[in-house]
């Protein structure tokens, strides 16, 4: 591979990472979300290298590099290797034009913290060699193989959510994504005196761990029963509560609120896009606490450390909603913070996490962003 100090990118692709504002777990069920990416991304820059198929990876972040023959691609044990390989073999099945070429990458997204770096990364590949080898992939397709990437070579039966966010969000809006239909729309938002706060745990979690599988298993479960009262039925995109009731005593009470959970959640998406659309803010952070609770309570993929940093910001008259992000099990929370509050809240909470768990805590602002784009091309050199 070139070594990095001679290297010359030809393309260099940025891809964010993404914030969810609502729809916690419902893109797998084909329901409703509300997400954007943000302006913390991972920078790609790639330049061919001549050779018919070899492909050489660089990330600086943790100075590791991976080594592929195109003609070879099967899983690694290195669990970081799997999102590039993955990337690489769904692009295989769709263009015989990829060629060999080196990448360099690196990332402002912390990994396992929920804003989904993993999609960023896919994406972002996938982006990049599309756009090096001219394959004329639309973005929904890119979407879409990125996606399979991480089912197939990762392990994580991931929903669409992450990487349509990272591909199709726009400055200063807010994705209402139906993920049945793949078809979206555009949300500008004004929050005013406010600030979207983002608050690290930095306990980490790995989506690829059974329990986020075991979830989607859940739901489905709940489907198969209702399925047997309702043959239309294939999600719980096409549930409401009554149809779950009737079948409450053929399934087991866990079954019961994972489906609950993710229907009551799917109103309150729809019903935060006409708050935020309305700019009624109140009642927008309100939905995030109640989508908190019920992450927490009946879908139980949060944590001590999530729950303390929800709690901690309920007293705050000037914090008009927070909830946590991602899979769960550790990660981010969101918050939306009065401006002139930011600083003192930002050294108030991280001083009591500190002393609730004796571990730091990461704070930063983040804003809706436009998503994976190509940033320079040779042609573009004035």
């Amino acid at each position: 591979m070139n070594k990095e100090n001679t290297f010359i990118p030809e393309l260099i692709v940025s891809s964010p990472g993404r914030i969810n504002f609502m729809g916690g777990h419902t893109d797998y069920n084909n329901g409703f979300v509300l997400p954007t990416a943000i302006d913390k991304k991972i920078r790609f820059e790639f330049k061919k290298n001549g050779t018919a198929d070899i492909c050489n990876f660089y990330s600086r972040n943790y100075d590791k590099s991976l080594r592929v023959d195109l003609n070879n691609i099967s899983p690694s044990t290195e669990n970081w290797e799997n999102y590039i390989l993955g990337v690489l073999h769904q692009l295989s099945k769709r263009s015989d034009k990829i060629r060999g070429f080196d990448c360099f990458f690196s990332s402002e997204l912390a990994i396992g913290s929920g804003l989904s770096s993993s999609a960023a990364l896919e994406c972002g590949l996938a982006y990049g060699v599309n756009s090096l080898f001219e394959l004329g992939l639309s973005k929904k397709e890119i979407t879409v193989l990125s996606r399979d990437a991480e089912h197939e070579y990762v392990g994580t039966k991931c929903g669409i959510m992450d990487q349509y966010a990272s591909v199709f969000s726009e400055t200063n809006k807010i994705l209402f994504l139906d993920c049945q239909s793949l078809e979206h729309s555009l949300i500008p938002i004004d929050l005013v005196d406010y600030k979207i706060l983002i608050l690290n745990t930095n306990v980490e979690h790995n989506l690829a761990t059974s329990e986020y599988n075991v979830r989607r298993q859940q739901c489905e479960e709940g489907v198969a029963f209702i399925k047997k009262r309702h043959p239309n039925v294939s999600s719980l995109r096409d549930v409401n509560l009554d149809m779950l009731e009737e079948v409450k005593d053929e399934v087991s009470q866990t079954v019961f609120q994972r489906c609950q959970y993710i229907i009551q959640e799917n109103k309150r998406v729809l019903a935060a896009a006409e708050f935020l659309k309305n700019n009624e803010l109140n009642e927008f952070g309100d939905l995030l606490y109640q989508c908190h609770d019920g992450i927490r309570h009946k879908y139980e993929v949060s944590c001590d450390e999530l729950d303390f940093l929800v709690d901690f910001s309920k007293e705050k008259e000037y914090v008009i909603g927070s909830r946590m992000m991602g899979g769960g099990f550790g990660g981010c929370t969101v918050n939306i913070v009065h401006k002139d509050y930011i600083d003192a809240y930002t050294e108030e909470v991280s001083i009591a996490y500190k002393e609730r768990f004796n571990i730091d805590l990461d704070a930063f602002q983040v804003m809706p962003s436009k998503g994976t784009s190509v940033e320079f091309t040779e042609s573009k050199v004035s």
